[in-house]
């Protein structure tokens, strides 16, 4: 099942995606399920499904604007240096005794098809391919054998990074949380159509032109050591998202460096789940 969340001129919502039309969820379900973090909690995901199966279709795509999958998490929490050929282009040691972690902020983030914004402060915008998990269910020092239980599904991810501002100080979070800058979607696929951890290919195009190419088992740190080793310093909560680390081909490593700039377009494909396409633009730009 494929559920996404969006705005339509009457209100922000949730619904199911079946081939090119959206099932609204919100509609039915009421007020007491605004969106898709409270049906994740609420544990309706299953009877969603049985109503998507012989419900019509309320929209057709392009009548509603795509929010970030989880418009609200409670944590964002995202992985730095997971794939050995990121470690590596960078000159970091190859190997590592624990996940590097830092935290995203919600407004950070924006939906599949809305512009990522550079900041005026900065001419350095780098994209980062990556798998999100969203947590179904909460826990507390999940142990690795149980971690794929507690995950509702995935999506694609585009980590956008600012870079002179993540690199200034040695401090992640600047860089990391301008407004806008990254961008999550178009959709969660439930892991009982896609499983976290079925081997899947990650891409990244600026352009059209092929940036990243990796497959997930290349992770340093699977999906069930990640959630294992961060809910044993924070209650994973339904609804907080996962963000699982880039593969090598980052714009700041490339010579000449790449940046993305006003009119760009970038595209993450995760198998499985499809394209999060994303035009850019610089901050105080014409339009």
């Amino acid at each position: 099942m494929k559920l996404m969340s969006y705005v339509t001129p009457q209100r922000a919502s949730f619904g199911v995606v079946r081939g090119d039309e959206v099932v609204d969820m919100g509609l039915r379900l009421g007020a007491g399920c605004p969106d898709l973090k409270a049906a994740i909690a609420q544990g309706l995901l299953p009877r969603i499904a049985q109503l998507a199966d012989r419900a019509p279709a309320d929209f057709h795509l392009d009548q509603v604007v795509p929010l970030p999958v989880i418009p609200n998490p409670a944590r964002i929490l995202c992985v730095g240096l997971n794939y050995l050929a990121h470690r590596a282009e960078g000159q970091h040691k190859t190997e590592a005794a624990a996940p590097t972690i830092f935290l995203r902020l919600p407004e950070s983030q924006v939906g599949h098809g809305r512009p990522l914004v550079c900041p005026r402060e900065s001419e350095q915008f780098d994209y980062e391919a990556e798998l999100a998990v969203v947590i179904g269910k909460a826990g507390r020092r999940i142990a690795k054998a149980d971690a794929l239980g507690h995950v509702a599904g995935i999506s694609a991810y585009n980590d956008g990074s600012v870079r002179d501002w993540q690199l200034l100080m040695g401090q992640w979070s600047p860089g990391k949380n301008f407004p806008a800058t990254g961008a999550f979607g178009p959709w969660l696929v439930t892991s009982d159509e896609l499983p976290a951890d079925r081997v899947l290919s990650l891409v990244c195009r600026l352009n059209g032109q092929e940036m990243q190419r990796t497959t997930t088992d290349l992770m340093m740190f699977s999906i069930p050591e990640l959630i294992a080793f961060v809910s044993t310093f924070t209650t994973l909560e339904p609804g907080d998202v996962l963000v699982t680390g880039t593969p090598g081909g980052v714009g700041l490593r490339r010579n000449p460096q790449v940046w993305m700039k006003h009119g760009d377009v970038v595209e993450i494909e995760l198998e499985g789940v499809g394209v999060l396409r994303n035009p850019v633009v610089k901050e105080g730009a014409p339009a």
